[in-house]
């Protein structure tokens, strides 16, 4: 196929490569090894094609959801190999979906004698590979796996028709933004990753897998957090649910193995289930649940919020000043309220149609700060 039928692939083909090699000469730095091969730009170019029109073919009614990892079999752990891999396609890709398109299982792609080929699926890549993976119909997805597998990728770039998303990496200086916007791109520690930051992506999936909308506030433990909700609350938590702030606790010892992930994923799922209940979950810092399903007033001695500053981690996208009743519906407004009066919060919004923004105060702006951040949870 001509990589000409889709004229963005060849721009986001030389950004996706630039930035992965970046990435990896920082890694290189560091001193870590065993990383991904940065794929040449024409074969990822001929892979957004190929992939790109393949989400638009129906087989046997349905449309496809494929993820492809740039890698040689030889750089994956215990691959399903094909015995003979099979040339890069749309159709191809349309034919073979079913068997990848659950979460978790790549489509193996590299050159075979000059060619890009099929070679087999897998799950495990090495760190910093690129993924291509096709969403909805005319919608691919860059992302690179972290250093730790058990992580969300970060995302890199986003293909929506003919339009063109390339996530800001600049937007993650330190102190420039929430732990979780800097965690989605990239810019934690491997130390850092099984811990608080890896696990609010975790719940930020959670909440917008569930498709029902909803707010976390994450509040300090000593906070006055109740004095912004109507009385009495229908379900406050007492004791306060412990398990995942418990699970977190754990030593680093104990962090080891698939067990301890397996622990924290269900955790989480049960703290992620209770935002879809109308209303707010509020937990402390330490993940310990104080409340869901709890409705979001006015603090009595603080004023209507007038402005919410709006930001995205989108190139070219500027920051915006609105007035808060352009920000959302009415979670998005009261969960800003609630951060207006509470300074010391964090509010996690999502809504459902899968928008998603996480609210803080801002100490220079003097003003809520909304990081809008789907695109880096797509």
């Amino acid at each position: 196929m001509s990589a000409s039928r889709l004229p963005a692939a060849q721009q986001i083909a030389e950004r996706v490569a630039s930035h992965l090699a970046r990435q990896m000469a920082k890694a290189h730095a560091g001193g870590l090894h065993s990383l991904a091969t940065v794929p040449a730009v024409g074969d990822l170019e001929h892979v957004i094609d190929s992939a790109f029109w393949a989400s638009l073919r129906h087989e046997e009614g349905y449309l496809p959801r494929i993820s492809l990892a740039l890698a040689a079999p030889s750089d994956c752990d215990k691959p399903l190999l094909f015995s003979r891999s099979i040339e890069l396609s749309s159709a191809a890709l349309a034919r073979l979906a079913p068997a990848v398109e659950r979460p978790g299982i790549h489509l193996g792609v590299w050159p075979v004698n000059g060619n890009l080929h099929m070679w087999g699926t897998t799950r495990v890549i090495p760190p910093f590979c690129a993924v291509v993976e096709v969403t909805a119909p005319g919608v691919l997805v860059f992302k690179h796996r972290h250093l730790d597998d058990t992580v969300k990728y970060v995302n890199m770039a986003v293909l929506d028709g003919d339009e063109v998303k390339m996530v800001d990496e600049s937007v993650a200086a330190p102190g420039n933004c929430p732990q979780l916007v800097s965690f989605l791109l990239g810019y934690q520690s491997r130390t850092s990753q099984r811990g608080s930051g890896s696990v609010l992506v975790q719940l930020a999936v959670s909440m917008r897998a569930h498709r029902r909308g909803g707010i976390l506030l994450i509040v300090p433990g000593d906070s006055d957090w109740s004095s912004s909700m109507a009385q009495p609350m229908a379900y406050e938590v007492r004791p306060a649910y412990t398990t995942l702030a418990d699970t977190l606790r754990q030593t680093v010892k104990e962090r080891s193995g698939r067990a301890w992930d397996e622990s924290v994923r269900l955790a989480v799922e049960h703290v992620g289930g209770l935002t879809a209940v109308d209303g707010a979950t509020v937990v402390t810092s330490n993940y310990e649940v104080l409340a869901f399903g709890a409705k979001i007033v006015r603090h009595e001695h603080a004023e209507q919020i007038a402005r919410v500053l709006i930001t995205e981690p989108i190139e070219g996208r500027e920051p915006r000043l609105l007035n808060a009743a352009q920000i959302g519906g009415t979670r998005h407004l009261s969960a800003a309220q609630f951060v207006h009066d509470q300074r010391d919060a964090v509010a996690l919004v999502a809504s459902q149609d899968g928008r998603f923004t996480v609210f803080e105060w801002s100490i220079e702006q003097h003003v809520v700060h909304g990081h809008r951040v789907e695109t880096l949870l797509l």
